[in-house]
């Protein structure tokens, strides 16, 4: 990390040591996987590169409006909700600040995945002055940005409650944001589709058409994929469902169907595969798509139109 002008503070110029940042994030980490089971929480490393990389383009060589302060002043804060929501990136913040203030002492008043509502008092921060203001909006806009994913997903959720079906995040997402915000849409009661490239096949129609066909496509995917990796294909109309489901394939997305289409191709699929809708759905038409019976839904705008959630900090 990029050292600070300022080195009369010794836990900011800690931050141009790697590894005492690391050992702070650590700790942090541990501490929120104490109430968040492992498999939900992003990799710490992402964490510290989100973090860091925030920092980095913020104050590179220095937060000269924070040198204006005596260099050991402390100071008190306290972030209030102005808006209704689901709280996600606590860690995230906590981050930002622990990165500049090793002592930094941020108290919680509420948990990742809870609704908060207007005026609600989240958390109170105690800590040097400068280390505060020079976190300060960095810490907002990763808690901004991954409270606003998941109270978007909350919104699509709660829109199909009481239906037996799953509301699913795609690869649109914020760039270098991806492990933060799909662990935002989990949060919000949503699930995770692949996370890459790496970990997931998707057939979509050019790689049908390079690769000869829907039959010839699955048929070398099933040779290619290791255990535990999903295999999923896209199709457009009904003639590619039915060649799908009779080359075997388990889990088809079907893309930019209509709902009676939709209703049809539930009834005909039987429960041979899992079937997703997707292409064009929105909050206002879900539940109509969610009652054609399909298992799950897919949903861009989750992680792509992201509206962040008004949050504000202030000094006490």
């Amino acid at each position: 990390m990029t050292d600070f002008k300022c080195r009369c503070i010794k836990c900011i110029a800690a931050v141009s040591r790697p590894a005492a940042a690391s050992l702070i994030l650590r700790a942090l980490y541990s501490h929120h996987e104490a109430s968040l089971s492992v498999t939900s929480f992003p990799p710490t490393s992402q964490l510290q590169r989100n973090v860091r990389a925030s920092l980095d383009e913020d104050i590179a060589s220095g937060d000269l409006t924070a040198q204006l302060l005596p260099p050991f002043q402390p100071a008190s804060a306290q972030v209030i909700s102005r808006q209704t929501g689901v709280l996600c990136g606590t860690a995230w913040f906590d981050a930002c600040f622990t990165a500049l203030d090793a002592d930094c002492r941020i108290d919680w008043q509420a948990k990742d995945g809870e609704r908060i509502t207007p005026g609600q008092t989240l958390c109170r921060i105690t800590g040097n002055a400068r280390a505060l203001l020079s976190a300060e909006r960095n810490a907002l806009n990763l808690l901004q940005t991954l409270s606003g994913t998941a109270t978007t997903t909350r919104r699509y959720v709660d829109a199909v409650a009481g239906l037996p079906v799953k509301i699913m995040d795609t690869r649109k997402t914020l760039p270098g944001l991806r492990d933060a915000q799909k662990y935002a849409v989990r949060m919000g009661g949503g699930y995770n589709q692949r996370t890459g490239l790496y970990d997931g096949i998707l057939i979509k129609e050019n790689h049908i058409a390079a690769a000869g066909g829907i039959s010839a496509v699955l048929k070398a995917a099933a040779s290619l994929a290791p255990p535990g990796v999903s295999v999923q294909i896209e199709v457009e109309n009904w003639m590619e469902l039915d060649e799908a489901l009779n080359a075997g394939a388990k889990l088809i997305l079907l893309d930019n169907f209509d709902l009676e289409a939709l209703a049809s191709a539930v009834k005909h699929t039987a429960g041979r595969a899992e079937l997703e809708a997707s292409g064009g759905i929105t909050l206002a038409g879900l539940r109509e798509v969610a009652e054609t019976g399909v298992d799950r839904i897919s949903i861009g705008a989750l992680t792509k139109d992201v509206e962040a959630l008004d949050l504000s900090m202030r000094f006490i």
